[in-house]
């Protein structure tokens, strides 16, 4: 029953969803998407649902997944293309520990990392063995000034338990514990799941050692900031349709692709780079995209190609 009823649910507990006069949403399970959950003391299967609206058992419009469903379907109705896939690569900090408050007397944060660099004067019971990554100087150190390479494999490890197939990790190029993991692409729908696992699964193994995972744009100043590459690419009749003989070895269909980016980066901005914050990390001279243009190469563009 609970597969083809669904779960009751208070949509308007969420901001930006339902009033209270019209409350009542439905958590329609996916079976496909089961796994064991790695944390939980007892054992625990871990399922993504649909949003469903209770008056018409539709999908409802707010729905991320459901959206994604749609976008899905209509491509294929379109003909250009049968499939679309996604490769996200998301960056991010672990910090050893993390304190802020916004009080009447007064404002701050502070994040504590012992591998950051503004750390080597700091006396430990241990000694200060020295070991850090420089501002701007974490790209793939190995340990020990990669001090979190065993907390990474913990992490796939526990990815590639439920399912998700990993291909890369690394430490990233800030200092204070910038960290990422590439997993393999897949479409439209899986991918957004396993991009919500993988977040739910680094944050954890993350707590359960002690330690805090953000994936914050820009936790810290003057250094990189964490973004996210989504690789991108159209297939039909298992035949990449971005290949070709254009600039960075394009097809038309991809520059044309590339357009409807461009054309679209506002409205893109509105999901991609939702908070102030991200437009801490937008800035000219920390490797993050300022310039609305496409590139082989630069860094600087919001869209590069591989």
């Amino acid at each position: 029953a609970l597969f083809e009823e669904g779960k009751m649910f208070d949509g308007s507990s969420i901001a930006g969803w339902k009033g209270i006069n019209e409350s009542d949403m439905v958590l329609l399970p996916d079976a496909g998407t089961a796994y064991l959950d790695p944390f939980f003391a007892d054992p625990t299967i871990v399922l993504t649902c649909d949003i469903l609206d209770p008056a018409t058992m539709q999908s409802y419009e707010r729905d991320p997944r459901g959206i994604a469903k749609r976008a899905e379907a209509y491509l294929k109705s379109s003909g250009t293309a049968d499939q679309a896939f996604f490769g996200p690569e998301p960056e991010f900090f672990i910090f050893d520990s993390v304190r802020f408050a916004n009080e009447m007397g007064h404002t701050f944060f502070q994040v504590g990392s012992e591998e950051a660099a503004w750390n080597t004067g700091e006396k430990y019971d241990g000694g200060n063995s020295g070991y850090r990554p420089g501002v701007k100087g974490g790209y793939f150190p190995v340990p020990p000034t990669d001090s979190l390479h065993d907390l990474r494999a913990e992490m796939i490890k526990t990815l590639e338990q439920v399912g998700i197939e990993t291909e890369v990790h690394h430490h990233e190029v800030a200092t204070a514990g910038q960290c990422e993991i590439g997993t393999k692409f897949s479409s439209l729908v899986q991918k957004a799941d396993e991009l919500l696992t993988m977040k739910y699964i680094i944050k954890n193994v993350a707590y359960r050692n002690g330690k805090t995972a953000t994936f914050m744009p820009k936790p810290i100043v003057g250094d990189n900031g964490s973004g996210m590459h989504v690789h991108q690419s159209l297939a039909k009749g298992g035949v990449n349709l971005f290949t070709g003989d254009g600039y960075g070895g394009l097809s038309q269909l991809a520059l044309w692709y590339i357009g409807g980016i461009f054309k679209h980066a506002r409205a893109i901005n509105a999901f991609a780079n939702s908070g102030t914050n991200s437009y801490k990390r937008l800035v000219p001279g920390f490797e993050a995209p300022v310039m609305l243009a496409y590139s082989a190469r630069n860094r600087s563009a919001s869209c590069r190609i591989p």
